[in-house]
């Protein structure tokens, strides 16, 4: 028997519908692209980067104790517009999602550790708009996962019941707290592993 039909839809950002925006193969690329010493580099970035994810740091405060912490030979606005560059859309990923929403007559809301600028560049520049209708983005809320509490809040955002809900992220544990709360968890691999799963469960 077929329990709550599915009405609303929670899609991680990073690794499901763009790159990463700032991950340790990005900062690699950026220690060579500008002459950091990268282990420096990720030291400083994992005592700052989830106060910027949590919303609790500015990009320029961030840069600032990672990479502008001593006289550089680079502007900031050109380290900036590295960083920027390097996030990319998955077209695909992103028709496919947009067909099924409007297919099943979903909500979709992005369920997102990421820090205000760079969700800011990333939905500005690859239409997100047009699929995601809200965003309950770590900066935003100041909840990161795998706090329960971003999934909670989602939930109440949504006015919807976590049987109603699928969610889909890259990260394994991430879908486990969620799956956790009662919300349908597929753990994206791939994009036609993620097919399979959603149409077993929307039908």
């Amino acid at each position: 028997m077929r329990g709550n039909p599915i009405t609303t839809l929670f899609l991680d950002i990073g690794n499901v519908l763009l790159t990463n925006g700032w991950d340790r193969h990005m900062r690699k690329l950026a220690a060579a692209e500008f002459g950091l010493d990268q282990e420096e580099m990720n030291d400083r970035h994992h005592m700052t980067f989830v106060t910027y994810e949590v919303g609790k740091m500015t990009l320029d405060r961030y840069l600032d104790l990672v990479v502008f912490n001593q006289p550089r030979a680079f502007t900031r606005e050109k380290f900036r517009a590295f960083l920027f560059a390097q996030s990319q859309p998955f077209p695909e990923t992103i028709d496919y999602f947009s067909k099924l929403k409007t297919r099943h007559s979903l909500r979709v809301v992005a369920v997102s550790n990421e820090g205000r600028e760079l969700t800011e560049h990333r939905v500005q520049n690859f239409g997100l708009g047009s699929l995601v209708d809200f965003y309950i983005c770590s900066a935003f809320v100041h909840y990161r996962k795998p706090d329960e509490d971003i999934y909670r809040l989602a939930l109440d955002a949504a006015q919807a019941v976590p049987e109603e809900v699928v969610y889909v992220d890259d990260r394994r544990m991430f879908v486990e707290v969620a799956s956790g709360l009662g919300i349908h968890g597929v753990h994206h691999t791939s994009l036609a592993t993620t097919q399979v799963e959603l149409e077993k469960l929307l039908g």
